[in-house]
């Protein structure tokens, strides 16, 4: 196949380029480069001449994207292009409807004129806000109802595609898409050519190891008074590489027609303090952790349940050892200490 992957220098979108190339695939990618680095796009080239076309280049711009489509002949779109920080969503949610949601309609616009057949799309556990507790282990039909505009943004888009393809279906040509509803996505490329680089960074884990490496004082725990075992959040932690796997599988299976929805998770939850306690071990750093308040709008317990994509396409994630995940992130960072810029 040939995939277009946007935002393709990003954490996730650079392990998806990875692991297409990795199968004999042809990838054209593309960002922005507003938080994405040039760096893992340089290191993938150099390691699959002629497979991989990289341009920097914003989801919003249809021409160019129309081109790129037609000129490589590309048949599937991976769309991972998008803001993702709630908190930034919220102060700014006109910038991520015009982003995450306008953004992604230009280039489906694109995509449709071009012939693209099928279309993965990075959706967000995000939607669903906070369920209520007899439905979590959360299930792909669980009420979605978003608590901020990311994840508006991103279930309106979700509605987007289902209209799309019932419109192309109802036309006589029908096409596939597919959006995968992640939790929390952890650790790095195995074999330690990748990583995970934010500026700032917002998760839990990398914020941890960077205690851990000196270059942030302290951890907070936000609560400490919540009702589970040890008082502190819990959430699901997917490794990156089970996440493209998930994609990949998703990918292959799709047939014109296909409207599918699946949760992309471990199925257990981590709690904060079990991921404070890991990342302790395995960096054998006794970094500073404080306690404080709860933040509004932390749920005690948010965590997948990925039986839907087990039971139709068998996939399931094969790292679940929370030291295993947070190794893979610490073995990139500690080479890393200043990111791709290192």
């Amino acid at each position: 196949m040939t995939v277009l992957v946007t935002g393709g220098a990003g954490f996730i979108g650079s392990h998806a380029v990875q692991r297409l190339l990795a199968e004999g695939h042809k990838v054209v990618a593309i960002d922005n480069l507003f938080r994405g680095h040039r760096k893992p796009m340089e290191l993938l080239a150099e390691r699959h001449p002629g497979r991989l076309m990289f341009e920097q280049c914003d989801i919003a711009d249809a021409g160019r994207i129309g081109e790129l489509l037609v000129e490589h002949a590309v048949d599937t779109v991976m769309h991972f292009a998008a803001k993702a920080y709630v908190g930034e969503s919220v102060d700014d949610p006109i910038d991520y409807y015009e982003n995450n949601t306008a953004g992604s309609i230009s280039l489906l616009k694109a995509c449709d004129a071009s012939g693209v057949e099928r279309f993965v799309f990075s959706s967000t556990a995000a939607t669903y806000g906070e369920p209520p507790d007899h439905m979590v282990p959360i299930p792909e039909d669980c009420p979605k109802e978003p608590i901020n505009p990311y994840g508006y943004s991103k279930l309106v888009f979700e509605r987007v595609l289902q209209d799309w393809a019932h419109a192309r279906k109802q036309a006589g040509r029908p096409v596939a898409f597919a959006a995968l509803r992640y939790f929390n996505v952890a650790g790095s490329d195995r074999t330690g050519l990748l990583g995970e680089d934010h500026t700032p960074e917002t998760h839990l884990i990398p914020v941890i190891l960077q205690a851990a490496m000196g270059t942030r004082s302290h951890i907070a725990i936000f609560g400490t008074d919540y009702p589970t075992p040890d008082g502190t959040c819990q959430r699901d932690y997917v490794h990156v590489e089970d996440l493209i796997d998930a994609h990949v599988r998703v990918m292959e299976a799709l047939k014109p027609g296909d409207d599918r929805r699946y949760n992309i998770g471990i199925g257990r939850p981590y709690s904060v303090r079990e991921v404070v306690d890991a990342a302790k071990r395995v960096t054998g750093v006794d970094f500073e952790v404080r306690e404080a308040e709860r933040r509004p709008g932390d749920p005690a317990r948010l965590y997948a349940d990925p039986s839907r994509i087990r039971s139709e396409l068998g996939w399931e994630a094969q790292v679940t050892d929370l030291d295993e995940i947070i190794a893979s992130a610490w073995n990139w960072m500690r080479k890393h200490p200043k990111g791709y810029s290192s």
